[in-house]
């Protein structure tokens, strides 16, 4: 603030010293500079004072006030933008966090996602095998019904066969309860056989 009242005081003195030899020239005659003038240079500080005194009553204050008055506004925007920058670059490190967070997530799901699809392509082939094997065991169940269903008719008609056969030999007709009993004995010693 001293260094401001002192260039202000320094540019009023050369204003006034610019002025006198103007104010010495109307008084007459040629100017010399190097001529000094007692009256002249009492009245040149008079008015220096008196102006130096209003300049710095009315007009330095306001002047010196919005000077610092913009300063202060210039150091609070550079201050600002400064928080401001800080508080960008913070957002900016929390965004990319968020977006590895993200990045990180996704490919979790992904992989879970593909851990899911060959679990339930495992457990469907696994399934899907199970139940052929248990077509396949039906299937020989039902075959091997139908295998011993087929005997049994065979069996029946052999018999029969037999029978009707015996029948015409001895030519008599013979129970065929009590006969088809004693066939089916016959047959039934020769599958024991066969089984050893």
């Amino acid at each position: 603030m001293i260094a401001h009242s002192v260039r202000a005081g320094a540019l009023a003195a050369a204003l006034l010293l610019s002025a006198s030899p103007a104010l010495a020239a109307e008084a007459g005659g040629p100017v010399n500079l190097l001529d000094p003038k007692v009256g002249l240079m009492f009245w040149t500080l008079i008015i220096f004072g008196l102006l130096f005194f209003v300049l710095s009553r009315f007009a330095f204050k306001p002047l010196f006030a919005a000077v610092e008055a913009r300063e202060k506004a210039l150091e609070d925007a550079i201050e600002g933008a400064k928080r401001d920058r800080a508080e960008t670059e913070a957002l900016l490190s929390q965004q990319r966090a968020q977006l590895e967070a993200a990045r990180n997530e996704a490919q979790a799901i992904i992989a879970a996602s593909r851990e899911t699809a060959e679990k339930m392509r495992s457990d469907l082939l696994a399934q899907t095998k199970q139940q052929q094997e248990e077509m396949i065991e039906q299937a020989r169940r039902t075959i091997s019904g139908e295998k011993a269903a087929a005997i049994a008719d065979l069996r029946r008609e052999a018999i029969d066969l037999a029978i009707a056969g015996a029948s015409r030999v001895i030519e008599q007709n013979l129970d065929s309860a009590n006969n088809r009993k004693i066939v089916e004995s016959f047959l039934a010693t020769l599958d024991g056989k066969a089984a050893r």
